[in-house]
């Protein structure tokens, strides 16, 4: 019996071990120059261009050398033809996008697309961790923001876990007020964190992201590697067979009657023309889709979407 409630509680709020937990899974996530399958975006395929690059040491130009990367300064200086050699920077920020909104807290499968996003969200962060990079977030809710500072190690994912479990957003009685423009300030705030060269993953059902949020993520993939992660409930695609079904958050109570054909094509085209919209955004600033639905296995679908073998 305490297994059961255990596991239907974790169904509407996150459970802080279960994402430490999610350590032991994380290290088979690839963040690095893996190419990105946007699993809703035409299938396209575009790479991660991976950390960057930092210059270690000049050595005598051999033939086959690219000419672009000769050392003119040590090349005059000694008289002898010179060429920079790189090595990849030890490490990069990876800052995690996460969307507490009130439409988050929600699910007809499994778990609210809020629990799956923090789970999605817990697993990237390791992966970093695995990786050796620095892990950074911006959390949000229509009425609450934190921001992460990038840190490394077990410390950078214990402060997402931690800070996640502390959010508002999971009180029981939350009632946020509607805030469309809560993801654009959110993106606004990310933008003054990330610096350029960043790997972001927004995680979200992006409902609501008006086009001053999405110049904002434009903006934001100029510089830095970005993945969206669309989370979704498969009600939100497709409503039920043809009846009258009661719906409820525990205080009020609506009847959907999904008898009326008309109106089913219309609320299956409204989703359609969402993924849509996400899918040109995505294409508009070669940004990596991902879709993830309230009861996909997270785990699976980062290696699928990251190119795991």
């Amino acid at each position: 019996m305490a297994v059961r409630e255990e596991q239907a509680d974790e169904a509407v709020r996150i459970n802080v071990a279960s994402l430490v937990r999610l350590n032991r899974y994380a290290a088979s996530i690839p963040l690095r120059g893996r190419r990105v399958m946007a699993r809703q975006g035409g299938n396209y395929l575009s790479p991660f261009r991976g950390r960057g690059m930092e210059f270690d040491e000049s050595r005598l130009y051999l033939p086959g050398d690219d000419i672009r990367n000769i050392d003119w300064r040590v090349t005059a200086r000694t008289g002898k033809v010179h060429t920079k050699l790189f090595r990849e920077e030890r490490e990069r920020p990876v800052f995690l996008w996460l969307d507490l909104r009130a439409s988050m807290h929600f699910a007809t499968r499994r778990c609210f697309k809020a629990v799956q996003a923090s789970r999605l969200a817990a697993l990237i962060a390791w992966s970093a961790v695995h990786h050796g990079d620095r892990v950074g977030a911006v959390l949000f809710s229509e009425e609450v923001h934190h921001e992460l500072k990038p840190r490394r190690g077990r410390a950078g994912a214990l402060q997402l876990i931690n800070q996640l479990a502390a959010h508002p957003a999971w009180q029981d009685g939350n009632t946020a007020v509607p805030d469309n423009s809560a993801a654009g300030r959110a993106l606004i705030r990310l933008r003054r964190v990330a610096r350029p060269g960043s790997l972001i993953f927004l995680i979200s059902d992006f409902r609501h992201l008006d086009e001053s949020a999405e110049t904002q993520l434009l903006h934001l993939a100029r510089h830095n590697d970005v993945a969206m992660i669309h989370v979704y409930d498969i009600l939100e695609e497709q409503l039920p067979p043809p009846g009258r079904y009661r719906l409820t958050d525990g205080e009020q109570e609506i009847l959907l009657d999904t008898a009326d054909k008309e109106r089913v094509q219309q609320y299956r085209q409204r989703f359609h023309h969402h993924l849509e919209r996400l899918t040109r955004l995505a294409r508009k600033g070669n940004i990596h889709l991902l879709a993830c639905t309230t009861e996909d296995d997270p785990l699976a679908v980062l290696k699928s979407g990251l190119g795991a073998e």
